[in-house]
């Protein structure tokens, strides 16, 4: 499964990395997410709300994320976390496929 977590740094670790421009935050990342039988796909900077970072993994086990989540959150090097599961294009069609058998049997309110 893929998911998405992205956060903004804190002060301090915009000083810290500001004081060492050429830290790499990949490797320890990457380093958790193999910790929880995951894997890092990408990660990437972002601007908005102020520096901030955005991950995405994959991870086979859903239950890991809120872990990994606790972990980067505890750390106090960033704030403001959001997660979210991606879906796949394969996966897109089954859960379009599956709104269709349902949506045969839903009824509006006073039907």
């Amino acid at each position: 499964m893929l998911f998405c977590i992205t956060a903004d740094y804190t002060p301090q670790a915009v000083i810290a990395m500001r004081d060492d421009p050429n830290t790499d935050r990949s490797q320890v990342v990457r380093q958790v997410l193999e910790a929880a039988g995951g894997k890092l796909i990408a990660m990437f900077g972002r601007v908005e709300n102020g520096p901030g970072v955005m991950v995405i993994f994959e991870v086979d086990d859903p239950k890991m994320v809120p872990a990994i989540t606790n972990v980067f959150a505890s750390s106090g090097t960033a704030q403001n976390f959001h997660m979210q599961r991606l879906v796949t294009q394969e996966e897109i069609v089954e859960i379009r496929l599956n709104a269709a058998k349902l949506a045969s049997v839903y009824r509006s309110p006073g039907e």
